[in-house]
């Protein structure tokens, strides 16, 4: 009786981790099941171009570029990649946050994304932001340096692979957890996580690489990714960074909500950008 008991424990345990190994794409991405569009950058009183970019494998990207106010030179270009689930729609207090503080911003869904082709994956990610790097770099005309990647939740991870690959003017991380497989060998503690993993996302490997200037951002009561992970986040990175803690839950804790926090941004990313005009030959400065 023991003995099949034991068996029985065993089957149920090792069917947990391939059913945790072969179905890890559709736990870790999740977009909305309504792939369609709640609103547009218009519905707030902001220009925006609707954009289609192709990716080097072949996929079509979604996207939308917002110009900076006119008759004033956009203080840069700021590449937003979103967090998980839903779409570029749901992120408009972002794109208006911006505006305000007079950048110019690009954002696009990933692969499997709003209106975007393809399916999610880890490396398809990858090719998804170095093609809006593209876009803006080679289209748009923005030097490396006055471009800022800012990126919620899983978008850090994308937009700290991408830093650690480039060297923008400033990486903004918010609410972004480690390494994939750091998160879920909390979240299954009894499970072997780290051998199961097959997309890793490793946040804090690529931020040790990132010459860039850093704000890490974390809110304590982040009930989905523990404010632990952005303090090892921001014990990795190199100087200068900075640490914006903020407050409210995992979906509730967002920059835009208090002045205070959006005026730290704000100072942030104008040192950052000194900070590179300052170290780039004015030759290089276009």
């Amino acid at each position: 009786m023991l003995w099949s008991a034991i068996q029985i424990g065993l089957l149920v345990y090792f069917g947990l981790a391939a059913l945790i190994y072969f179905t890890q794409d559709a736990l870790v991405f999740q977009p909305a099941m309504d792939r369609g569009f709640q609103a547009t950058p218009a519905g707030i009183g902001l220009r925006f171009e609707s954009l289609t970019l192709a990716s080097d494998d072949g996929e079509k990207l979604d996207g939308w570029h917002l110009p900076a106010n006119p008759g004033r030179p956009a203080r840069g270009l700021v590449i937003l990649f979103h967090g998980n689930a839903g779409n570029i729609s749901h992120r408009l207090d972002y794109l208006r946050m911006f505006h305000d503080l007079g950048f110019a911003s690009l954002i696009i869904d990933y692969r499997g994304y709003g209106r975007s082709s393809g399916k999610a994956s880890e490396e398809g990610s990858y090719v998804d932001a170095a093609t809006a790097w593209r876009h803006a770099a080679e289209v748009l005309g923005y030097p490396a340096e006055r471009i800022v990647l800012f990126g919620e939740s899983l978008g850090g991870a994308v937009a700290t692979q991408l830093a650690a690959a480039r060297k923008p003017g400033a990486l903004v991380v918010a609410s972004t957890f480690t390494s994939v497989p750091d998160l879920g060998a909390e979240i299954y503690p009894w499970l072997p996580i780290r051998l199961l993993a097959r997309i890793r996302y490793d946040s804090r490997e690529r931020l040790a690489a990132v010459s860039s200037p850093v704000l890490v951002i974390h809110s304590r009561q982040d009930d989905i990714i523990p404010f632990a992970h952005g303090e090892r986040l921001f014990a990795v990175a190199r100087d200068p960074k900075q640490f914006l803690e903020i407050a409210g839950t995992h979906n509730e804790g967002v920059v835009f909500d208090r002045e205070a926090w959006v005026r730290q941004l704000d100072d942030f990313l104008r040192s950052a950008l000194e900070h590179h005009r300052v170290q780039t030959p004015a030759a290089a400065v276009q």
